[in-house]
């Protein structure tokens, strides 16, 4: 099968080498589309791969039914709808790493360059005036310089202002003072951030609770004289809050790489000969451009392949060493889901997973996701994948709950899934066996051992001398041929239920005679 990639942003045919080199890839690039465009044309395609000038809007989801991958050349995703990618089972790559060296330096540079007013010098020498005092500029050693998010670029940006014998203090929810003191800078809350530094960068992505973070309240925390800087995103830092502190003094600089709208013209910042700034440029380095582009198109050719991304926005992150381990669970937990949805007469309310042995130590939200899809596309279809299927279920009102527990009853590694309806609880438990693979062991009460593949014919009866041949000679008589047969009881004379594996499926006709023989209670035809 070969999938068609459509490239609607500039990227350097080095960076989309990956995609050139797959065998099962062909590669389209037409920049400069307009919405229109992009809305008729990407009905055709099954991935799309963007920088940040390309908005990938709800609408651009509705008109692509093709598609399965969404690559962002960079880092920043708030071009892209990622709500309606999840709701459309749209996988969204980005590359997290390839620009961090980039937007580092620039960040440093743009620091300097604030710090010595060095564009407003050039400026004047360009306008032929020799001004040495109105250029008098200040100096980075011993100032405190504060980090407001320290992701990568954060983190890189730290490094090199320790270089320049800087004192550093920094914020990030995810900053521990283990791990402050080993970088040998500070730890702190914003406020503290805000209110000790000479010098604030701000490196978080631009979300709902980052969108106007360095506001006019956060102005009147820092010192006066503060000079700030955003090589991140524009949004963070609200830009008529910071004129307001400009025009009063309270901030002696600025300087800007990104903006609230871009591109920008006219913009009363740019008046201020206070501000430097830069038309985003933070990632605008060959070295970064080229980077970022094979890393995400390597993402894209491995999604497509059926392998799993690196760099996941719309899902959670993996580690490579714990997705290696879990991985040969995914088709042994998708099948359990999706037996387990057949034996339900209702819609589900509530979806349980409990994880015991080994897998307890493991991180298992693949697994999960991968159950949920199983259980859902009985009532979704093939509209449901590992992206949508936890949102799906929350819009449905399914609860999902993930339990572990080391306790495995004799085997290495067991997953149970159970299903709660407003009637009835039902639940099936299965592993894998070394060298044999997937195994169904459990269903509801009943001990069993059966592949999980195939069309399968689960009969609920009275455990009474002749039942299993009333059973045989009835599917006979349909000439289907039986498998493997599998019986569980609770009982001697009990109830039991009886596992068969057939040829062919069973139609609704033949589980009606079924269902009319003597000491039948209930039959149910299952395909995985």
């Amino acid at each position: 099968m070969t999938f068609r990639i459509l490239i609607s942003d500039p990227l350097s045919e080095d960076g989309i080498f990956p995609l050139r080199e797959a065998d099962n890839i062909e590669v389209v690039m037409e920049t400069d589309l307009t919405n229109d465009q992009l809305l008729e044309r990407i009905k055709d395609f099954d991935g799309l791969l963007v920088r940040s000038q390309t908005q990938v809007t709800k609408e651009v989801f509705a008109h692509g039914e093709k598609l399965k991958v969404i690559g962002r050349a960079g880092v920043g995703v708030d071009n892209i709808d990622l709500e309606a990618a999840t709701e459309a089972g749209v996988i969204v790559v980005n590359a997290p790493d390839g620009n961090t060296n980039s937007a580092a330096e620039h960040t440093m540079a743009m620091l300097m360059s604030l710090a010595r007013k060095i564009p407003q010098a050039y400026y004047a020498l360009k306008q032929e005036r020799w001004d040495r005092k109105s250029h008098v500029g200040v100096e980075l050693k011993n100032k405190t310089l504060g980090i407001v998010g320290l992701g990568r670029i954060g983190a890189e940006v730290a490094t090199r202002a320790k270089g320049q014998r800087m004192n550093v203090i920094a914020y990030d929810p995810f900053l521990t003072e283990e791990k402050a003191e080993n970088m040998g800078i500070e730890c702190g809350t914003i406020e503290e951030v805000l209110k000790a530094a000479d010098f604030i960068t701000v490196h978080t992505p631009l979300l709902k609770e980052t969108k106007h973070l360095i506001n006019q309240d956060a102005f009147d925390l820092m010192k006066d004289s503060v000079r700030v800087i955003n090589c991140a995103r524009g949004g963070i830092i609200d830009e008529d809050a910071l004129y307001e502190a400009i025009m009063a003094k309270k901030v002696a600089g600025a300087a800007l790489d990104v903006f609230e709208e871009e591109p920008i013209s006219n913009h009363k910042l740019l008046e201020l000969p206070e501000v430097i700034a830069t038309p985003h440029l933070g990632a605008s380095t060959v070295e970064a451009q080229e980077n970022v582009a094979i890393d995400v198109s390597r993402d894209v050719v491995n999604i497509l392949s059926g392998g799993v991304p690196q760099n996941p926005v719309n899902l959670p992150a993996v580690p490579q060493d714990i997705m290696s381990e879990i991985e040969p669970y995914f088709h042994l937990s998708e099948k359990l889901g999706a037996f387990l949805a057949r034996l339900v007469e209702e819609a589900a309310e509530e979806i349980n997973i409990y994880y015991a042995g080994e897998l307890s130590e493991l991180e298992v939200a693949p697994l999960t996701r991968n159950t949920v899809k199983g259980v859902l596309k009985r009532y979704l279809g093939d509209h449901v994948n590992d992206v949508n299927a936890a949102y799906l279920a929350e819009k449905k009102s399914i609860i999902i709950n993930e339990n572990k527990t080391s306790t495995t009853k004799g085997f290495t590694n067991l997953i149970t899934v159970e299903v709660k309806t407003k009637s009835e609880t039902r639940k099936v438990a299965g592993t894998l066996l070394n060298g044999y693979g997937a195994r169904i062991i459990k269903v509801d009460n009943y001990r069993v051992d059966v592949i999980p593949e195939g069309h399968m014919v689960l009969v609920h009866h009275k455990d009474q001398p002749g039942a299993i041949g009333r059973v045989g000679t009835t599917l006979a008589k349909d000439n289907i041929n039986i498998a493997t047969m599998q019986v569980g009881r609770s009982d001697v004379g009990g109830d039991a239920i009886m596992m068969l594996t057939v040829d062919k499926q069973v139609e609704q006709t033949g589980l009606e005679l079924l269902k009319e023989l003597e000491d039948i209670y209930k039959v149910t035809a299952v395909t995985l």
